[in-house]
């Protein structure tokens, strides 16, 4: 499907060269002199690579045809993960690169939004956010809340980041999945 590039937004998946691109950034410029442009950062969805394209305004631009279905993660697979199709129960085979972020978040039973693009799985897109348990942190330390201040924590899934004072271990916390950063206590 064909779209002018000034219709171009975050998270677009187009086909560039013969190859899919996802958009990650774009900026309209308008220079004094000139024709207006968009100025788009890309992430190659096969190789991972990046590149920033410029595009006249009115520069048609092929949007990939895009199918959105609901996963769920069934096991590991040596370097290869399995999920099914919710309503089909078709299996999916795909690696790492196919995250849209750390694999260490999965867990058993885990429902993922799947995009397909001609019947293959390009692209697994995570919660925005999960609730992990803190396994180890140091102990809180007494007169440290003045400043907010924040100390390393190794959460269920094997992974560390940084949490607030208040935090001790076996608390449930919320983690946002795209850079591992502490966002809330979970609720009780």
């Amino acid at each position: 499907m064909k779209i002018e590039a000034n219709e171009l937004r975050n998270g677009n998946i187009i086909v560039l060269q013969n190859k899919l691109w996802l958009v990650t950034r774009t900026q309209h410029t308008q220079p004094g002199k000139g024709g207006a442009y968009i100025q788009a950062e890309m992430k190659s969805l096969e190789e991972g690579n990046k590149r920033s394209e410029r595009f006249r305004s009115n520069e048609n631009v092929e949007r990939a045809h895009l199918e959105e279905i609901s996963m769920q993660f069934l096991y590991k697979e040596r370097n290869a993960y399995v999920l099914s199709h919710q309503e089909t129960y078709e299996q999916f085979s795909v690696t790492e690169k196919e995250f849209n972020a750390n694999p260490a978040f999965l867990e058993d039973g885990m429902i993922l939004n799947g995009v397909l693009y001609e019947g293959r799985v390009i692209l697994v897109k995570f919660p925005s956010q999960v609730t992990l348990e803190v396994l180890e942190c140091e102990p809180s330390l007494k007169g440290q809340t003045a400043t907010s201040s924040y100390k390393p924590a190794t959460l269920s899934n094997g992974l560390n980041t940084m949490v607030p004072q208040h935090i001790e271990k076996g608390m449930q916390i919320i983690v946002n999945t795209e850079d591992c950063s502490y966002v809330e206590r979970a609720k009780r």
